[in-house]
């Protein structure tokens, strides 16, 4: 591409944020002051990211010129430059900087590392990425196993309120407060809520010989019913020729769902090993064609995912909301399970005001595809409130969008976070084959290379845990020394151009400079 093209086009987007500035004011207006010019520098992200940017890349390398595939937090700044540059070089004379707030490349580091520590710990460590273990049951009974853990790298322990009581937690709290007043570790607790589950009904099936089988058998091209009915199951029944004469049926434990989906809408069941459409609907019922099928069963409470349905479910469930006080009073971060617009955000800071909750931290969980179409939303909501977080839950998240685009999405939550200064948690399936067997696999390891993105890497439960704890420390502190973020390719993003509609409506248009 020529200069004078390169120049002019490039220079017609950085007009395009110059004069929706006030736009953005407005959007931002009741931001929390922290997370102000953060919030600005999202608004004006996702301006730029509307724009196709890949054209421009060789060209501007050809000049020596930034490439912009590293702009995400200090978006009008890097812009404002590679046009100035571009100018200097074709011996143009240079615009004065527009009367906006700046947020240079320093800044930017300085803020997202700012936001990092005030949510998670402050101080001095061997590397600047969280570590995040996830506490098994028995650490509530046994407190060497936490003290074990901390002594090899853990830095929040993170609690999960699906499973175990009251008096669980209630020990694990006391041990971890107890290991923070005996060895000074600046340890975090980290809990969280459950959300609504989504997941089939018990099955209860009365086979040969009295056996009760917990799950119907099922295959491609077969008709299931999943209904609001309670029952225990039922298997298909199929003719001498194969044909089916009764079509199985299953339970669903939030009977709402059934309100909610509709026609030719995908419905995913175990992890997405069970691939199903929405052929026909009843008040009670719908009834399912299997389309993929990589198990033969369908068992009794198996995860449902539905990426093509607008739920109108609560994100905090009853349960979640009693569980409020004990996690407003024991915990320094929550995480929001099933957020998936900004109305969600809005409900859960209601409920913390009830409960005076002003310095717990809050992670919002994307973990399904609503959730990460209104990233950008959640954010700008989340950012009224102090000390917020996003964590990656890429397993449900990848079932919903698809495995072939889990990369793709990860990477755009990163890139938005990073926009708005927000620390990231990567979570799921870190270093699993190790913790569970004692051996990593290839891919985990270059797995934990891309999470070093983010802020916090989260590892689970194993009986190999600390092997695994151990490891990620000592990648991190190897890898840390060559790199803070990454540079990406920018084609424009749909998540981008929706939100700026949604946001600020339509843009103003900045006036073409005739040559």
């Amino acid at each position: 591409m020529k200069i004078e093209k390169l120049s002019r086009e490039l220079n017609e987007i950085l007009q395009s944020i110059i004069v929706n500035e006030s736009k953005i004011d407005a959007t931002i207006s009741e931001i929390h002051p922290a997370y102000r010019l953060s919030a600005k520098n999202l608004c004006r992200y996702l301006i730029l990211r509307s724009y196709d940017l890949r054209k421009y890349h060789a060209s501007l390398s050809d000049f020596g010129v930034s490439s912009l595939g590293a702009s995400e937090g200090y978006v009008y700044s890097n812009l404002y430059n590679v046009v100035r540059n571009l100018k200097l070089i074709q011996g143009l004379p240079i615009d004065e900087k527009s009367n906006i707030e700046i947020i240079g490349y320093e800044r930017s580091c300085e803020l997202i590392k700012k936001n990092a520590n005030h949510l998670f710990n402050e101080g001095s460590r061997n590397q600047f990425i969280e570590i995040m273990v996830t506490l098994p049951n028995e650490a509530a009974e046994n407190k060497s196993i936490i003290e074990e853990m901390v002594e090899n790298g853990l830095e929040i322990a993170r609690i999960n309120l699906s499973h175990g009581d009251i008096d669980i937690w209630t020990k694990m709290v006391q041990f971890i407060n107890e290991i923070k007043a005996e060895t000074e570790h600046k340890l975090k607790i980290y809990m969280d809520l459950s959300g609504p589950k989504l997941r089939t009904s018990p099955i209860e099936i009365k086979g040969k010989k009295g056996k009760t089988k917990t799950g119907i058998p099922i295959k491609v091209g077969e008709h299931i019913i999943l209904t609001k009915r309670a029952t225990l199951g039922k298997k298909s029944k199929f003719g001498k020729n194969k044909e089916q004469l009764k079509k199985a049926e299953i339970g669903v434990a939030l009977p709402e769902i059934i309100d909610d989906v509709k026609i030719d809408d995908i419905i995913l069941f175990d992890d997405g090993m069970i691939k199903s459409v929405v052929v026909s609907k009843t008040d009670e019922d719908v009834e399912l064609l299997i389309t993929h099928c990589y198990k033969n069963k369908l068992s009794s409470e198996k995860g449902i995912n539905l990426p093509d349905t607008k739920l109108n479910l609560p994100a905090l469930t009853k349960k979640d909301i009693e569980n409020l006080d004990f996690v407003c009073k024991n915990a320094d971060i929550v995480g929001y399970s099933f957020v998936r617009t900004g109305a969600d955000v809005q409900y859960l800071y209601e409920q913390l005001t009830r409960h005076n909750a002003k310095d717990l931290g809050v992670v919002f969980k994307i973990e399904n595809k609503e959730a990460f179409e209104n990233l950008p939303l959640i954010l700008l909501e989340g950012m009224k409130r102090d000390k917020i977080g996003v964590m990656i839950a890429r397993g449900d998240l990848a079932v919903e969008i698809g495995f072939e685009r889990s990369s793709e999405v990860q990477n755009q939550i990163l890139w938005l976070c990073e926009a708005a200064h927000i620390p990231v948690i990567w979570a799921t399936q870190v270093l699993e084959n190790l913790a569970k067997t004692g051996i990593p696999t290839r891919a985990e390891i270059s797995d934990v290379i891309q999470g070093m993105q983010a802020e916090c890497i989260m590892l689970n439960k194993g009986p190999f845990i600390n092997d695994a704890i151990q490891m990620l420390q000592n990648i991190m502190v190897r890898m840390e020394a060559h790199s803070f973020k990454k540079k990406n390719s920018l084609r424009a993003l749909n998540i981008a151009k929706n939100s700026v509609n949604q946001l600020m409506g339509e843009l103003i248009i900045p006036q073409k400079k005739q040559n």
